[in-house]
């Protein structure tokens, strides 16, 4: 028996069509006095009767109805809708969107998400409502725990991200998407995080994402078709290891994260421009940490392939191409450089114990008397492997050399560090010096000696071509009482990570970074 429904309880609505249009093709939504338009709400436009769990034919098409009463009215969604704001959609999914307003409405009991953003989780989550639901449930919660409907209007830019942060909106690309710049090469990261800390530059990160979806909003409305993505364009022209400071590479890790969970399906492209062969390396470190739909988006370039055919202009409007990559359009994109020190903000960057971004759990200090010296013993045991070193100078010069020995060498224990580092005789001598060996016969400079001076910070890179004993030596230089401050970290990275790719560390030598060029007072180059 018929019976009449006067509330909605469905749990799972199936739309299933047959040869001919299906019957989604009518409008539906629920009717809101408040109706304002179709980012919010829904309309009915038919209505049809309880018929338990049975099926109702439209048409060719007919509902499979499960576990639920329907009531008085029929829900679809309006053809024209669909094409103007939300794009291409099959019958399962307009349903499993039906189906997760639904729920969230009553979950919420206030304001609902658009149709659009309900379709970002969605598709997210290879339109599996449950899990969709609860990817979007744990996002509006973060949401209203930062605050983040309110970054727009109260976001204030740090005057350092205005001078020094190489990234910004830039017109359209070809599809009619909002296109972010980012010059990341140029990019001092561990600058900026030492000026407005990793909360700083995550709150950054959340205004551009805030803006790309209002740009979203505006460009559906300019084009008259949905917009539902933003491309990235990155110049990595610049990039070195020095963008492998991993206290950096952390706080970008938990950035991407962030922005994976709660604006998903909002890239549209992005195009990587001027990688340099050791790109691989940081991708590897990032790339797991990106949705594999997402990656599959990513598009690179190196050298200067991007002016050719497949290049940007594929992509880019070639009247919109920057200025800087060789097009015609003038870009308001700053293009970065190295912060000041002046600019840095004591604690802006904590170093917390336990917190994975403490510099306390990577990074070793010593200090170096006069004529003392601290070494650090790398046995290589996978040759093509990358050595890298990230050092702070504070107080006096110090000496770097990098050394490698065929023969088996073994870091000082703790007691000899003490001796040749704190405190100890003048005469401490290098681990190579005690066997007695020759430098030429016994063991090799690999890289050249840099003297570098107090408030210096350098990164640098070493491929380790050979099976051997690899030593970092660090040297007091200057005669002063007072003791000189290292702060160090080294980390091996494995050739499998970035197989291709040695060249760009100059075929063995070292890739030391700056943005600036060498400082006319040093030997060594320093940020």
């Amino acid at each position: 028996m018929v019976q009449k429904c006067t509330a909605l309880v469905s749990i799972e609505i199936r739309l299933v069509t047959q040869r001919s249009r299906p019957c989604s093709s009518a409008a539906l939504t629920r009717q809101e006095p408040s109706h304002k338009g179709p980012f919010e709400y829904w309309s009915h436009v038919r209505s049809a009767k309880c018929l338990g769990d049975k099926r109702i034919h439209y048409g060719r098409g007919y509902w499979t109805i499960t576990r639920m009463y329907l009531l008085r009215h029929q829900y679809t969604l309006d053809s024209e809708y669909i094409k103007r704001y939300l794009g291409e959609l099959t019958p399962m999914q307009e349903s499993r969107l039906l189906q997760l307003r639904k729920w969230i409405a009553d979950l919420q009991k206030g304001k609902v998400p658009s149709d659009t953003t309900l379709l970002r989780f969605l598709r997210a989550r290879d339109f599996n409502v449950e899990k969709a639901r609860e990817m979007l449930s744990q996002s509006l919660l973060w949401r209203k725990k930062h605050q983040v409907d309110r970054i727009l209007s109260e976001y204030e830019t740090p005057d350092v991200v205005k001078q020094y942060f190489p990234g910004g909106w830039h017109h359209h690309d070809k599809d009619g998407r909002p296109l972010y710049i980012l010059r990341l090469g140029q990019m001092d990261v561990k600058g900026l995080l030492k000026s407005i800390g990793e909360d700083g530059l995550l709150k950054l990160t959340l205004h551009v994402c805030e803006e790309g979806l209002k740009l979203l909003e505006e460009a559906t409305r300019s084009e008259e078709r949905a917009v539902q993505a933003w491309s990235l364009l990155v110049d990595l022209d610049g990039l070195n290891m020095r963008h492998l400071w991993r206290p950096g590479v952390r706080a970008l890790l938990r950035i991407i994260q962030i922005v994976e969970a709660n604006y998903p399906e909002t890239m549209g492209r992005v195009l990587i421009v001027r990688a340099p062969r050791v790109f691989p390396i940081l991708w590897t470190i990032v790339s797991t940490f990106i949705d594999e739909n997402t990656r599959s988006k990513f598009l690179f370039y190196g050298g200067k392939d991007y002016l050719q055919p497949g290049g940007l202009l594929d992509y880019i409007p070639k009247d919109l191409i920057p200025d800087f990559l060789g097009g015609p359009c003038k870009s308001f994109v700053h293009e970065g450089g190295l912060v000041p020190k002046s600019l840095y903000v004591s604690g802006a960057f904590t170093e917390r114990d336990g917190d994975p971004l403490s510099e306390d759990s990577i990074y070793r200090s010593v200090s170096l008397g006069k004529g003392q010296v601290h070494e650090v013993v790398v046995v290589n045991r996978d040759p093509q492997s990358v050595l890298t070193w990230d050092f702070d100078v504070l107080r006096h010069d110090l000496a770097f050399t990098v050394y490698r020995s065929h023969h088996h060498l073994q870091s000082p224990t703790q007691e000899d560090a003490t001796a040749m580092c704190v405190g100890g005789s003048e005469e401490a001598r290098s681990v190579l010096e005690q066997k007695g060996w020759r430098e030429g016969e016994h063991y090799h400079r690999v890289e050249n000696t840099l003297v570098c001076h107090d408030g210096e910070s350098i990164q640098g890179s070493h491929v380790m071509v050979e099976s051997a004993s690899y030593v970092l030596q660090w040297r007091v230089v200057a005669a002063e009482h007072r003791a000189a401050q290292l702060m160090y970290f080294h980390e091996t990275l494995a050739s499998h990570h970035y197989k291709g790719s040695m060249s760009s560390l100059q075929s063995g030598t070292s890739g030391f970074s700056c943005l600036s060029g060498k400082s006319a007072a040093s030997d060594c180059p320093s940020r």
